[in-house]
């Protein structure tokens, strides 16, 4: 079947869902997606980011449907008409949707491990405003540890539902959730229970904001002063798949591979994610490819570098080169009687 996003017209497998079309077709025009996490059954459809405007629901039923639809949940018609990125109604939106994720967010980047390869701090970029209107108090809660390897700050929680999904399917039980409701909804142990499983790690990959940090990498770089590597090792509780970030010589994180859309593409376990960080542990495969407009790679991946073609073109038609024929023969004697000096 076929469908229209932006202008652009792509054929996609029945079943496919507006994101995931989207996605085929690139990044410039994906939504963006703050709790959708395709590895994870049943996500997305909580914090609306994105939302889009279907102008023409089908071939057989060209009519618009009356609201902004979710792309992460909506399925794609044949002949259906997407407007995502050219529509001035989805943009306000999204401007909309960003303040009322930034309500009782602190403005800790500059302390907080996620920054860098924060999503929300990309769709605040992209989508935000440089003031709030917001005059109430905030909500504030203090950091607690939910396990010996991770800690939440739930001052930076979006309640995007990743972490419960990610425990619910990965692990054997779950032991955390979202507790109370509305306003004052938190994500919490049960009482009496810590996250201390396997696989317990996975949760601080999925989360897109600075909420769930890793307790053993706590302020010990920022995310650009390091290099992220891939390498794998022989482990018999997972695929042994990941990514070292390296600090010089040091090995101060371990992830687990991650695609274009910050999805990770297998769950890995504690071991590999908190014990192993010792380069003669892992096995290297080469490093890891970063786009060019993270600050990740900010002078470290000269290979993936483009050279844009406008500036240069503008540099080769208004410069010229000095005409270097004036005498210069004064400077000689400028210089002598200097020296002597």
């Amino acid at each position: 079947m076929k469908v229209t996003i932006d202008n652009i017209t792509l054929e996609v497998e029945q079943g496919t869902t507006i994101m995931q079309a989207a996605r085929q077709i690139g990044p410039e025009i994906a939504p963006p997606a703050m709790c959708y996490y395709e590895p994870l059954k049943a996500s997305g459809g909580k914090c609306r980011g994105c939302l889009v405007k279907v102008t023409a629901g089908s071939e057989k039923d060209p009519r618009p449907m009356p609201k902004l639809v979710p792309a992460c949940l909506t399925q794609v018609q044949d002949g259906m008409i997407v407007e995502n990125t050219i529509n001035e109604e989805v943009l306000e939106t999204r401007r909309g949707i960003v303040e009322f994720l930034l309500l009782n967010h602190p403005l800790d980047c500059p302390v907080c491990d996620q920054a860098g390869e924060c999503h929300l701090q990309d769709f605040s970029f992209e989508h935000g405003v440089s003031n709030t209107r917001t005059a109430e108090e905030r909500n504030t809660f203090e950091p607690t540890d939910l396990g010996p390897n991770i800690q939440l700050h739930m001052n930076r929680c979006i309640l995007c539902y990743r972490c419960v999904y990610t425990a619910d399917q990965i692990t054997d039980g779950r032991v955390h959730g979202v507790m109370n409701r509305g306003d004052h909804a938190e994500i919490s142990t049960y009482i009496g229970k810590a996250i201390d499983n396997d696989f317990s790690g996975n949760i601080i990959d999925v989360c897109p904001v600075g909420a769930l940090t890793d307790k053993t990498y706590r302020f010990k770089s920022r995310v650009w002063f390091s290099k992220p590597v891939e390498a794998h090792c022989d482990c018999e509780k997972c695929s042994g798949q990941v990514t070292l970030w390296y600090k010089g010589d040091e090995v101060i994180r371990v992830t687990g591979r991650k695609n274009q859309w910050g999805e990770v593409k297998e769950f890995i376990c504690n071991t590999c994610r908190f014990d192993r960080k010792k380069t003669a542990e892992w096995t290297i495969d080469g490093p890891t490819q970063i786009s060019r407009h993270s600050v990740i790679s900010a002078n470290k991946y000269g290979v993936n570098l483009i050279q844009p073609a406008f500036p240069i073109s503008q540099a080769a038609r208004d410069y010229k080169l000095i005409n270097d024929d004036r005498d210069r023969s004064f400077l000689r004697d400028q210089i002598k009687l200097e020296a002597k000096k």
